[in-house]
């Protein structure tokens, strides 16, 4: 799999908000109307900041798993997966608000065994409900040793569009891009139970760069 995002100031998702704000901030700059202008370059900016997508250094070596995002850790929770999985595994469970990175990684080696979507509602991503509840999107890995990682990019309140670029059968690499949700989320992570978990709940973690946990 190709990092179709990588060497790009900002998702490419977001041009279309970033050129809409700019371009309402110039129109009102050119008409004298200084206050929208100046609103509408706020605008610009958060949004421009919203939809940045900074380069990250992955960590190298065997069996390690890294953050799929940026953001707080909410839940490190072993329990059974119901519908992709359907075995027991450790919930990682991340919170990104909307000033995070919204840049979505691959968080191990593999293959992408499955993509599947799965509408629902749009609660607070934070609650441990949106879980099962919200719309979202499930991609399968399995890795050469044959453990399956299971990343999840959960919708949240204002979230309403989750972006995801990998199909079955492409090469996971680990850190490489892989999609994004708009506009605060939620990502979360299903290890193999015996996952050696290097985080704890109220971390914050960086996408592609802090590791989650390694694989035994």
């Amino acid at each position: 799999m190709a990092d179709r995002a990588a060497g790009v100031p900002f998702a490419k998702e977001g041009f279309p908000f970033i050129g809409a704000a700019a371009g309402i901030t110039l129109i009102a700059w050119w008409l004298g109307w200084v206050p929208v202008a100046v609103v509408g370059a706020m605008v610009t900016l958060f949004v421009s900041w919203f939809f940045r997508n900074p380069p990250r250094r992955v960590p190298q070596g065997p069996g390690l798993v890294v953050a799929p995002g940026d953001g707080v850790v909410l839940a490190v929770e072993e329990e059974f997966e119901p519908r992709y999985l359907k075995d027991r595994a450790v919930r990682i469970s991340i919170f990104l608000n909307v000033f995070d990175v919204h840049i979505n990684r691959i968080p191990c080696e593999g293959i992408v065994e499955n993509v599947q979507y799965q509408p629902g509602l749009f609660l607070v991503a934070s609650k441990p409900h949106a879980t099962v509840k919200n719309e979202q999107n499930a991609v399968m890995i399995k890795t050469m040793e044959g453990a399956k990682v299971l990343c999840v990019q959960v919708a949240g309140l204002i979230a309403r569009r989750i972006v995801c670029w990998v199909n079955p059968k492409d090469q996971a690499v680990r850190g490489e891009r892989y999609g994004l949700i708009r506009f605060g989320s939620r990502m979360d992570t299903y290890l193999p139970v015996g996952t050696t978990i290097r985080i704890a709940v109220g971390n914050r973690v960086t996408g592609g760069e802090t590791i989650l946990g390694e694989l035994q």
